[in-house]
């Protein structure tokens, strides 16, 4: 299926890595041009001339800097405009703040995880929709959690910011479906991909906990992938979702109940 996506501008905010870099490549397979964005310039430059060697220098362009405040959002999004093209798609998929289990969570580590998973979410919202209203419409992605869903024993800010995260998109999404911007989230569950804590765990000493967990708590019985998160994110972001518009879509295996 084609997804109409050839040479369409979409801005991602976290790229490098995991679930930004599948959402990327599942991107530029569909011929787009992205707009790499994240904090640490080393591993966003490695990402960068990977996707251009597979895909072409034309295709890529990268910004670095803290996207979870509203001075480099607006200046990454002017840039990537002058020197890119006009943007017609963003994704806010910057990280996860690290915080502990339970109440103990200090003053800033709550605001770190504020910053990182609700306030980036919202300030790039708020900077690339009217750019795409502008444009003459386009598609907005917030990436969730399945943990802003349901208490499942994850940090208590990453929960709740997850939440916020849900109930953002749906709210903006009335607000902007007049502009022809139409704002969707999805709720990935659990991702695996080199060096993230999934790995890690299910190669580790408790390995088989792991898996046996997985095996019991997620019907397909196994985790899911960059991949299967970024061919989801190039459907929303295309026009073949045209009349989607504030869902909130789980793609966890079924674990969601």
């Amino acid at each position: 299926m084609d997804f109409g996506l050839k040479d369409k501008v979409i801005f991602i905010a976290g790229a490098s890595r995991g679930i930004g870099h599948g959402i990327a490549e599942s991107l530029l397979g569909e011929g787009a041009k992205v707009a790499l964005t994240a904090r640490g310039a080393p591993a966003l430059e490695e990402t960068k001339a990977e996707f251009a060697k597979r895909f072409g220098k034309d295709k890529v362009w990268s910004f670095a800097g803290d996207l979870t405040q509203t001075a480099p959002i607006e200046e990454a999004l002017a840039r990537c405009e002058a020197e890119f093209g006009p943007i017609t798609g963003a994704v806010a998929n910057v990280g996860l703040s690290p915080s502990p289990l339970g109440l103990n969570v200090s003053d800033d580590e709550w605001q770190a995880g504020l910053d990182q998973n609700l306030n980036s979410a919202f300030r790039l919202a708020r900077g690339a929709i009217p750019r795409m209203a502008k444009n003459g419409g386009g598609s907005f992605l917030f990436i969730s959690s399945i943990a802003g869903l349901g208490a499942l024993g994850t940090p208590l800010d990453y929960g709740a910011t997850k939440a916020a995260v849900n109930h953002l998109s749906t709210s903006v999404a009335r607000f902007a479906a007049e502009t022809k911007v139409r704002v969707n989230t999805i709720a990935p569950g659990n991702i695996i991909f080199p060096g993230n804590n999934w790995e890690k765990q299910s190669t580790g000493p408790r390995a088989e906990n792991w898996w046996r967990w997985i095996r019991r708590e997620v019907p397909m019985k196994r985790f899911g992938t960059p991949q299967e998160i970024g061919d989801t994110a190039a459907f929303l972001l295309s026009e073949r979702a045209s009349f989607i518009n504030g869902a909130v879509l789980a793609v966890d295996g079924g674990q969601t109940r």
